[in-house]
C-alpha cells in the first residue's frame, strides 16, 4: 500500500522538488497540497490534486505523512501543529531555529505523529563513497567542511535574508547541511568549543545573487544576515572541525569540499552540493597515504539524485516507531551549536572596525 503524502508549502522546494518527486515515486501517493497563496496552489491544481489554504483540511485518516516546505521561521510551528493532529512530518533543514522550538517539537511528537528530518547531502553517492573510506583512515583527527558558492545569495530582501524569518544566514542554510554530513560520517558527539565569525560583504548587492534560482524580486533592498560563516569546532571525542559556508565568494565555481584527516590517511571529496549549474563537471574523491594519492572511482549521478534517494527509504523510516524522538534530539544538538556559533561571532570584534593592514616597512639606521 502506498504512503499517502501531502505537501505543505508550495514555494520553489515544494513545487519543483517534493510535489514532483513524490508524484513520481512508487512508494507514495500525493493526496493533497497546502498553501495560502492561490498562485502557488495552481501547481497542485494543474496536477489534479486537492489544494487547500490551511492545514485544517488534513487529517490522520487521510494523510500518512506531510512533507513540510515552508519558510524557516514556520518550520517548527507548522510541524508541531501537524504532529499534534497525529500526522507524521518530513521536515527539511533547519528543523528548528532554537532549543525552545526543539522542546515544542518533542512535546508535539508525543501525540502520535513522528518527525523525520531531511538531509539530502548525506544521500549523495559520493558522500557514501567517502564514508566507505573511513576505516582506512585510522583514528580520525580533523575534518574540514566547506560549501562555497561563487554567486549564490538568495534574492536580497527575500525571507532567506531576513533574520526574523530565516533564523540566520548561510550558516542556517548551507551550514546545517554540512553539520548533518559531519554527523552522518562520524556519528553524533557533543561539541565542547565553538569559535565562529561571520561577514556580509555580498548580501546587499543583487550582482551576487543566485540567478539560477529564479527568485522573484522584492521591495526590500537588502538582508540583515551573514553571507559567509567561518568557524572552528572541537568535539567531545577530540576531533576538531573547520567549517566554512558562503553564499558568495570570488571563486569561479561553486564547490563543496570535505576533507577527513586520520592517523593513517586523508580522504578528500571535491564536489558541488545542491542544484547550482555553476559547478565542476564531476566530483573527485581522493585517498592519500604516505605521500601517495589515488583517485577513487565515483558513480555518475544526475543533479538532484540525493533528493530522490531520500524518498527511497522514507516509507521504511516512517514504519520504524523506534525512531521517534531521534530527529528532534539531533536537531536540538545542531541548533545549540548554531546558537553558540552566533554567540561567538557577536562577541568577536567586527573585522570592519579593525585598523587596516599596513605592510611593515623596514627602518634602516643612518
Amino acid at each position: 500500500m502506498k504512503v499517502r503524502a501531502a505537501v505543505v508549502g508550495l514555494g520553489w522546494a515544494g513545487r519543483e522538488l517534493w510535489l514532483r518527486l513524490l508524484s513520481e515515486h512508487k512508494d507514495f501517493e500525493v493526496v493533497a497540497a497546502v498553501d495560502p497563496d492561490p498562485a502557488s496552489r495552481a501547481a497542485a491544481v494543474a496536477m489534479g490534486l486537492p489544494a487547500h489554504t490551511t492545514m485544517d483540511a488534513l487529517a490522520p485518516h487521510t494523510v500518512d505523512i506531510a512533507v513540510v516546505a515552508v519558510p524557516n521561521h514556520l518550520h517548527a510551528e507548522v510541524a508541531a501543529a501537524l504532529l499534534r493532529r497525529r500526522i507524521s512530518v518530513f521536515l527539511e533543514k533547519p528543523v528548528c531555529l532554537s532549543t525552545a522550538e526543539a522542546d515544542a517539537l518533542a512535546a508535539a511528537e508525543q501525540n502520535g505523529g513522528m518527525l523525520l528530518a531531511g538531509s539530502a547531502a548525506t544521500h549523495r553517492g559520493d558522500v557514501q563513497e567517502l564514508a566507505g573510506l573511513l576505516p582506512q583512515l585510522g583514528r580520525i583527527r580533523h575534518v574540514t567542511l566547506a560549501w562555497v558558492r561563487a554567486r549564490g545569495v538568495p534574492q536580497p530582501g527575500g525571507w532567506f535574508t531576513q533574520r526574523s524569518k530565516s533564523g540566520g544566514g548561510v550558516l542556517v542554510d548551507l551550514g546545517w547541511h554540512l553539520l548533518d554530513v559531519l554527523t552522518h560520517l562520524l556519528g553524533p558527539a557533543p561539541v565542547t568549543q565553538v569559535i565562529g565569525s561571520v561577514s556580509d560583504d555580498f548580501i546587499s548587492s543583487s550582482a551576487w545573487s543566485a540567478a539560477w534560482r529564479a527568485d522573484q524580486p522584492t521591495d526590500v533592498p537588502a538582508g540583515n544576515v551573514e553571507d559567509t560563516a567561518r568557524g572552528f569546532l572541537l568535539r567531545e571525542d577530540g576531533i576538531s572541525v573547520s567549517l566554512q559556508a558562503s553564499w558568495a565568494s570570488h571563486e569561479a565555481l561553486d564547490a563543496s569540499v570535505i576533507t577527513i584527516e586520520g592517523s593513517k590517511g586523508t580522504a578528500r571529496l571535491h564536489c558541488t552540493f545542491g542544484f547550482s549549474p555553476n559547478r565542476a563537471p564531476e566530483p573527485v574523491l581522493t585517498l592519500t597515504r604516505e605521500g601517495a594519492t589515488q583517485q577513487i572511482p565515483l558513480p555518475a549521478e544526475p543533479i538532484g539524485t540525493e533528493y530522490r534517494r531520500q524518498l527511497d527509504g522514507l516509507a521504511g523510516l516512517l514504519a520504524d516507531t523506534g525512531r521517534r524522538g531521534l530527529a528532534v534530539a539531533q536537531a536540538r544538538g545542531t541548533v545549540r551549536l548554531v546558537e553558540s556559533f552566533y554567540a561567538s561571532a557577536r562577541a568577536a570584534r567586527p573585522a570592519d572596525h579593525a585598523p587596516p593592514f599596513t605592510p611593515h616597512k623596514e627602518v634602516r639606521s643612518a
